[in-house]
């Protein structure tokens, strides 16, 4: 790929990525309450979708063999006692992460 090409490239992304980032504020910017149906989704659709990735997480787990799913089991529990405990996103997730990864290399 040429330098050209290259930077068109890049310049593309970043004015993608821009506006992604600014159609909440020009769409609602103006304080005008959202539609019903934007504030129904932003009510229900978070949960729902941390509900399928949890489900998307746990449906591999063998119960048969190996461990149980015991890493997975004792992560999942960490994550949800560390939010409840702290209601930080981040130290949760890092947590959870870190203690699966040494749980599945025992």
């Amino acid at each position: 790929m040429t330098t050209t090409k290259l930077c068109i490239a890049i310049g593309l992304m970043a004015v993608i990525t821009f506006s992604t980032r600014l159609f909440p504020f020009v769409v609602f910017g103006r304080g005008e309450k959202p539609a019903p149906v934007i504030m129904y989704l932003g009510k229900y659709l978070p949960p729902a979708l941390i509900t399928a990735i949890v489900v998307y997480c746990f449906k591999d787990i063998d119960f048969l063999s190996g461990m149980h799913g015991l890493a997975e089991i004792i992560s999942a529990i960490t994550v949800i006692a560390l939010h409840y405990k702290f209601r930080n996103t981040m130290l949760s997730i890092a947590v959870g992460t870190v203690l699966y990864m040494i749980l599945i290399r025992i």
